[in-house]
């Protein structure tokens, strides 16, 4: 195994990839729109036919949270017939292996501990059922088919908390954010070397039974959101970057169209035990973007 298929090019996750997977000795090919997209099934079996790669992962999807309460069709030919067609795509390549990328947002959060890849998702709105319905189109269309569910996803580049939060510290001496929804925030450079090495595994021992299925991976330990804007100002301080005054709210004071899990926090020993496979803390995570967006500044 040496050609990996990344879609979603220029997603937080993929340009993670473009250097992860070089790192362990794979080839990345990234692609993404026009050549790979969700809208045009007819691009999908193209580009991965076209690649003819030994493994496929597949970052591409809506990620677009509230959007996806009006426009849930749109959504779900994204995150649920988009996997559909891409895991059809990889069957048909002599078995590809595909790694398919799942959120949090399919359980309700009403647990009160962490989730594990046995609880029975429930996803809020309309995002967390249209990424449930991509996971089980996914496992469904082949059988070389592992599913990370991972949360809180940032990077030095791209769209995310992190970066919001530095802006918004920029330009007000005072910020308020939610204080009652919990979760594990996950860096996506640790995630894409997470993926990577679940893939060397894969060369090293070929498939086996055991690598099908759901697993998580997300940041190790937990905090809220409130916690995760703090800790995001005390990064960026060497930096020379913001601190403006972090105020705790409710959910209720912040309201959104689309509801969120109000506790999201993913177990993670799965992953640990079948691919020997763990990542980093989510300071530590935060501390590798914080750096890498200031490298890039």
């Amino acid at each position: 195994m040496r050609r990996v298929l990344v879609t979603g090019r220029g997603g937080q996750v993929a340009t993670g990839l473009a250097t992860a997977l070089p790192a362990r000795g794979f080839e990345a090919v990234l692609v993404g729109r026009p050549e790979f997209d969700l809208e045009r099934p007819e691009s999908i079996a193209a580009a991965i036919a076209e690649a003819r790669p030994d493994a496929v992962v597949n970052c591409a999807a809506w990620t677009a949270v509230d959007a996806a309460e009006d426009e849930e069709p749109v959504a779900f030919r994204a995150n649920a017939l988009g996997p559909a067609r891409v895991a059809s795509a990889c069957a048909r390549a002599g078995g590809a292996p595909l790694i398919h990328l799942s959120t949090d947002y399919v359980f309700d959060g009403r647990k009160g501990a962490p989730y594990t890849e046995e609880d029975a998702p429930n996803p809020l709105g309309a995002y967390g059922r249209t990424k449930l319905a991509g996971e089980w189109a996914a496992l469904s269309g082949a059988e070389r088919v592992v599913v990370l569910r991972t949360a809180w996803v940032h990077a030095p580049t791209g769209r995310n908390f992190v970066r919001t939060m530095l802006a918004l510290g920029a330009q007000r001496p005072e910020l308020r954010v939610v204080a009652d929804q919990r979760g594990c925030p996950t860096a996506a450079p640790d995630l894409a070397d997470a993926i990577a090495a679940v893939l060397a595994r894969l060369r090293e021992t070929g498939w086996r039974p055991e690598y099908r299925g759901v697993f998580h991976a997300a940041g190790a330990g937990e905090t809220t959101w409130h916690g995760f804007a703090e800790a995001i100002f005390e990064a960026a301080a060497p930096f020379g970057g913001p601190r403006p005054r972090v105020v705790p709210i409710a959910t209720a004071e912040y309201p959104t169209k689309a509801a969120r899990p109000a506790d999201g926090r993913l177990a993670c020993g799965k992953l640990a035990h079948v691919f020997g496979v763990g990542l980093p803390h989510w300071r530590d995570g935060l501390e590798r973007v914080v750096c890498g967006l200031y490298e890039i500044g």
